[in-house]
């Protein structure tokens, strides 16, 4: 049976995991040969400009692996398959908007990601998302799967000014956290995983021969304002699920090719 058949609906004790700990997963949208068949794709995807054209705010083209669910119909697919988007509206509710996406592909030798919670860059208000990472890659330790720090969601960590061996700009101040129980999130093409705005997460540098590449799907509810002008000029949200009842942002309808 395809999983695309199964109902996606969260059990009572899922909801409360990932209540209590900031993240759950993994969980499967695509098989593995599901996700092989996509593959080519995806990669014809990343290798485009797309919409990169567009400027970002502080006069820079937008970076081409970001926000394609707006102009390319297999990441839009990807981005609102039921497997991903039930799931999250078992935690949200039936109200969604996917506000952003995101590919990370960290080649061999790319850098670490250091630890952060992402609600320390997001241009939205109130600060309220969440993301499903999903694999178009194997996602292994060898080549810099994500790991996570359960419940720590439920505090704010301040970030700091990050070294030059990191790939992010800032970095948060991990001084007085334990990491012995870190999750190291393993994914098979396909898996992807769920956590919000606020749990700690970093992947090591890619010390393998292999691509690492994943696909970060951003999901709010409508009653959060996006502040699309510090995203890029152009940008826009699409209603992934249910109704926008609130009209704080602007929205676009899902790419057809």
């Amino acid at each position: 049976m395809s999983v695309a058949t199964e109902s996606f609906a969260l059990t009572k004790e899922e909801v409360s995991f990932f209540l209590e700990n900031g993240y759950l997963g993994p969980l499967t949208a695509f098989t593995p040969e599901e996700m092989e068949r996509l593959r080519p794709q995806v990669d014809g995807v990343l290798a485009e400009q797309g919409h990169a054209t567009c400027i970002h705010h502080n006069g820079k083209p937008v970076d081409p692996w970001q926000g394609r669910h707006l102009d390319r119909r297999v990441v839009w697919d990807l981005c609102s398959h039921p497997a991903v988007v039930e799931r999250m509206a078992s935690i949200m509710g039936p109200d969604l908007v996917l506000w952003r996406s995101n590919f990370f592909v960290k080649a061999p030798g790319a850098k670490e990601i250091p630890w952060h919670q992402d609600r320390n860059y997001w241009p939205i208000t109130p600060e309220v998302n969440i993301s499903a990472w999903m694999a178009i890659d194997p996602a292994t330790r060898e080549n810099s799967c994500v790991e996570i720090l359960p419940g720590s969601h439920k505090q704010i960590v301040r970030h700091i000014k990050s070294t030059p061996e990191m790939g992010f700009a800032e970095m948060a101040a991990t001084e007085g956290l334990d990491f012995s129980k870190k999750v190291v999130m393993e994914l098979k093409p396909g898996q992807f995983f769920l956590f919000n705005e606020a749990t700690l997460h970093h992947s090591e540098p890619n010390r393998s021969a292999k691509r690492r590449c994943g696909l970060a799907i951003r999901v709010t509810v409508p009653c959060v304002r996006v502040f699309h002008h510090k995203l890029y000029k152009g940008h826009k949200c699409v209603l992934l699920r249910g109704e926008d009842r609130c009209g704080f942002n602007e929205m676009a309808e899902p790419p057809v090719a």
